[in-house]
C-alpha cells in the first residue's frame, strides 16, 4: 500500500495535500498496489480526497493532533503505516513534512528521499529524482529498503481529479502525550502561502523604499498572485520576512515568477530558478538575473510595472 499523509490546516486541507494523493494515486499504479490517504485530527471533507486517487481515507480524530507536533504526529504516522502495511508513505515537502521526514524513516527503519518530483520508476527497483545544487542537477535515487518515505516537491505534481469520494474509516492508534506545550499560533491568513504559490510577484531595492510597494500589489491584485521579495529587503523592514524568497529563505517553483527591481545574486537565484517561466523587469541591461529569465524588459519599473498591470486589467475586461 501507498500511504499518503493529507495536511489539514483549521479542518481544511492545503493544495499540497490534493498533490500528494496525485502522486500517490500514480505511484500505487506504478506498484500495482492499493492507495490510502491518512488524516489527523479535525479535517472537513476528507471523503473528497478520494477524487485525487486514493480507494480510502484513515482518520485518526483525536483533536489533540490539531495542533502540530512532529515528535506526536511522526509516532502516529509510524504506527497508521505498520498496521495499514503500507511500503511507500508519502508527506508534501512543507516545513511539517521536513519535520516529520527523518523521524518516519527512523521509526520504520526506511529508506528516504526529501522533495522528490516525479513517479518512482522502474522495473523491479524503486527509483525517484529530485532537484540538486538548487536546481542546476538532478540526482536519481534508488531506495532498496522494504518500507520507503518520500516527501513531495510543491507544485511538482498539479492534482488531478481521477474518481469519486473514498471511504473514510476510522482508526484507532495510539496519540503520545506531547513534550511541547503550544501556548499559540501566529498564521499569515488571506493569502496563497508562497509554496503553493502559482504566480508570484517579487520586488527588490530597485523599489527604493516600502512606500512605493503599491504598485507591486496592485499588479499581484490583477493576476491573482502572491508578494514576495528580496532578501535585502525583508531585512531592511520593507516587507515582512515571510515574503522573503532565496536560498536563505522560501524556496519556490510557481509557474510564474515576475522579478521586479532584483539583480538576481546567486543566492536569491537558488530559491527560485525552479520556477517554470520567469519574467524579470529592470533598468539594469547588465542584471544577472536576466541570465536566468524567459522574458525580460529592460526599463524604469516605476513605468513598466503600471504600464503592465494596465495590459492586464484591459487583457481581463476584454475576455
Amino acid at each position: 500500500m501507498v500511504l499518503i499523509f493529507a495536511e489539514s490546516q483549521k479542518g481544511q486541507f492545503k493544495k499540497t495535500a490534493f498533490e500528494a494523493v496525485s502522486f500517490g494515486y500514480k505511484t500505487a499504479r506504478q506498484l500495482g498496489v492499493e492507495c490510502a490517504a491518512l488524516v489527523l485530527g479535525t479535517a472537513e471533507n476528507a471523503a473528497d480526497l478520494g477524487k485525487y486517487g486514493a480507494s480510502k481515507v484513515l482518520h485518526v480524530a483525536d483533536a489533540a493532533l490539531d495542533h502540530f507536533d512532529s515528535q506526536v504526529q511522526a509516532a502516529v504516522i509510524g504506527e497508521a503505516a505498520r498496521q495499514s502495511g503500507a511500503t511507500v508513505v508519502v508527506v508534501s515537502a512543507t516545513a511539517n513534512g521536513k519535520a516529520l521526514l527523518g523521524r518516519l524513516a527512523v521509526r520504520l527503519d526506511a529508506g528516504s528521499v526529501a522533495g522528490v518530483n516525479t513517479v518512482p520508476e522502474g522495473s523491479g527497483s524503486f527509483r525517484v529524482k529530485r532537484p540538486v545544487f538548487s536546481g542546476k542537477a538532478i540526482a536519481e535515487y534508488e531506495v532498496r529498503s522494504d518500507i520507503k518515505v518520500l516527501s513531495l516537491m510543491g507544485n511538482a505534481m498539479p492534482p488531478e481529479a481521477v474518481g469519486n469520494a473514498a471511504p473514510v474509516e476510522a482508526i484507532s492508534v495510539p496519540v503520545p502525550a506531547p513534550r511541547v506545550r503550544v501556548k499559540s499560533v501566529k498564521r499569515v491568513e488571506g493569502i496563497v502561502p508562497l509554496p503553493e504559490a502559482e504566480v508570484v510577484v517579487s520586488a527588490g531595492r530597485g523599489m527604493k523604499g516600502p512606500e512605493n510597494w503599491g504598485i507591486v500589489e496592485e499588479l499581484a491584485d490583477v493576476l491573482g498572485a502572491t508578494t514576495a521579495c528580496s532578501r535585502p529587503v525583508a531585512d531592511a523592514h520593507w516587507r515582512p520576512h515571510h515574503e522573503h524568497v532565496g536560498q536563505t529563505g522560501i524556496a519556490i517553483r510557481p509557474n510564474l515568477y515576475i522579478a521586479i527591481g532584483i539583480s538576481g545574486a546567486i543566492q536569491h537565484l537558488a530559491g527560485v530558478n525552479s520556477s517554470k517561466v520567469i519574467v524579470v523587469i529592470n533598468k539594469d541591461p547588465e542584471a544577472p538575473f536576466f541570465k536566468a529569465a524567459d522574458y525580460g524588459v529592460v526599463g524604469d519599473l516605476f513605468e513598466v510595472v503600471p504600464r503592465l498591470t494596465a495590459a492586464v486589467q484591459a487583457f481581463k475586461a476584454g475576455q
